[in-house]
């Protein structure tokens, strides 16, 4: 869930919308931010628009180790590149009803 998070801070994002991307509750999203936030890995900065909400940022740490775990993913590229669009939803549909059965 650590890697989903960092995955997800290509832009400064509040943690109400991690849990959106996640798709998890707010309250797991806040300690798995807390956990990263204490290795180094993301920050919360004031918005600029409204000093009440926080943003989180991946730290420099954070952008390296969620760049890195996307680059080790790449074996998957070659035997999903002969999936049709179609195949590809289905096979993520039914891996996230995996994940979601484990949770």
């Amino acid at each position: 869930m650590r890697a989903k998070v960092l995955g997800a801070l290509g832009e400064p994002l509040p943690m109400h919308r991690i849990a959106e991307k996640l798709n998890s509750e707010r309250s797991n999203v806040t300690g798995i931010i807390d956990r990263l936030e204490a290795r180094g890995l993301v920050e919360r900065r004031s918005d600029a628009r409204d000093r009440q909400v926080k943003n989180i940022v991946a730290a420099p740490a954070g952008a390296v180790l969620a760049r890195n775990f996307r680059r080790s993913l790449g074996f998957a590229a070659e035997p999903l590149a002969a999936l049709g669009p179609d195949d590809r939803v289905q096979l993520r549909d039914l891996l996230r009803r995996m994940v979601d059965a484990e949770a």
